[in-house]
């Protein structure tokens, strides 16, 4: 598989503004055989996991950025030479690398929040899952709808007037009902502990034609649905499978390897809030072997929902006792022709997928199959022992 080299580097890693926030993440420790939460400072990586063996038990803390500012830890190396052995495809097993920032959170997305989605969602639909049928949908749907949905509040009563105007059109969609109105959709998008971090393989199924990936920002909720923090993330979407049925929204998300979050988790503190989030900025690049370029951008200024109203409908009907990481959806659909004009944008394999904000520093990762990535094999039940192991467990801090 011919491949563009991911390299990583700090500049690109860390927020524009340095060690300024409180930058937590996980790292593999060969010489423990398991994961540590550990803090970025100026200083180097350091070891938290004697305080807090997850970051599940982090996040529940009434401070978390309080409490890791106020927590010694032990160095464990250089942000440095952690970062350059994360590149999987020259990785030192032997030494640390990073990991997704979570652990026991469940990883939840929500789906159709910005309007330019929605559309392409509805174009996925009509297309039948092909793509070259997609540009002729597009003038289409976009010529009977319009693309200007953005000040559209879902669920108001303008949104449900323009439900029964498409109804009548003959363009209604389950795509439009969550988008426009009062519900929105949330589905589960990986296993606990099946994320990976930067420098990792992304998986997509060899048996899909039609893939892209989804630039997004990641909240990360504690038990009692309180923002604490975010990153970013990866939610990596097979167009061809969903847009044959929506039925196979799970088929099209949850494979090995298809969901990335990071590099790093920033708490909320003085220096980074919500507000913050709101207003956040990602900008995607795709490097392709074939020397094809993609640049995208997915402003969150733009979202049809506010994130709070999204965690509050998470956590309406379900309880998430260690948390959930919550994908927020993208305005970013590609469109740009890869190949032959109308043939539509996908992933070849190689890909280096780069996802970077300037709060939130960059998530960089390779498009592989996902039957050919790394096996997911470390759950619960290894962390488990992992943690027992190393006599974590007796604080009874888990």
């Amino acid at each position: 598989m011919k491949s563009v080299p991911l390299s990583l580097r700090v500049r690109r890693f860390l927020p524009d503004d340095g060690y300024a926030g409180t930058l937590v993440a996980r790292v593999w420790r060969p010489g423990v055989q398991g994961p540590s939460v550990v803090a970025l400072r100026e200083e180097g990586v350091f070891d938290l996991s004697a305080e807090f063996p997850t970051m599940a038990t982090l996040l529940e803390q009434p401070e978390p950025a309080h409490s890791v500012q106020q927590a010694p830890g032990q160095r464990i190396g250089s942000l440095e030479d952690i970062l350059a052995n994360s590149d999987e495809s020259q990785r030192d097993a032997g030494k640390p690398f990073f990991l997704a920032p979570c652990d026991l959170q469940v990883i939840k997305a929500a789906g159709v929040t910005f309007a330019t989605s929605l559309i392409e969602r509805l174009i996925e639909e009509q297309a039948d899952g092909a793509p070259a049928k997609a540009e002729e949908v597009r003038a289409r749907v976009v010529a009977q709808i319009g693309t200007d949905l953005a000040a559209l509040k879902p669920g108001s009563e303008q949104a449900m007037r323009l439900k029964a105007l498409l109804q009548e059109q003959g363009l209604w969609s389950q795509y439009l009902e969550v988008g426009i109105g009062p519900d929105t959709e949330l589905f589960s998008k990986a296993p606990v502990l099946s994320s990976v971090g930067t420098g990792a393989d992304i998986g997509i199924r060899s048996d899909s034609s039609w893939n892209n990936p989804e630039p997004e920002v990641v909240l990360a909720v504690d038990s009692g649905g309180r923002i604490v923090g975010a990153t970013l993330g990866n939610d990596v979407n097979l167009r061809d499978l969903e847009g044959r049925s929506a039925l196979l929204l799970s088929t099209a998300k949850d494979n090995n390897a298809s969901c990335a979050i990071g590099p790093f988790m920033r708490l909320f503190d003085a220096s980074f809030g919500l507000a913050d989030v709101r207003q956040e900025r990602i900008d995607l690049r795709v490097d392709g072997p074939d020397g094809f370029v993609l640049e995208g951008v997915n402003s969150m200024a733009f979202i049809s929902r506010e994130p709070q109203d999204i965690v509050d409908q998470a956590i309406a009907a379900h309880q998430y006792p260690d948390g959930f990481m919550l994908f927020l959806g993208t305005l970013f659909a590609p469109t740009q022709d890869r190949e032959s004009p109308g043939s539509g944008f996908t992933h070849k394999l190689g890909d280096r997928v780069s996802i970077r904000s300037s709060r939130l520093g960059e998530l960089c990762n390779r498009v592989n199959h996902s039957e050919k990535a790394a096996p997911w094999t470390f759950g619960l039940r290894a962390l488990i022992a992992n943690l027992a192991r190393r006599g974590l467990l007796a604080t009874g801090k888990l």
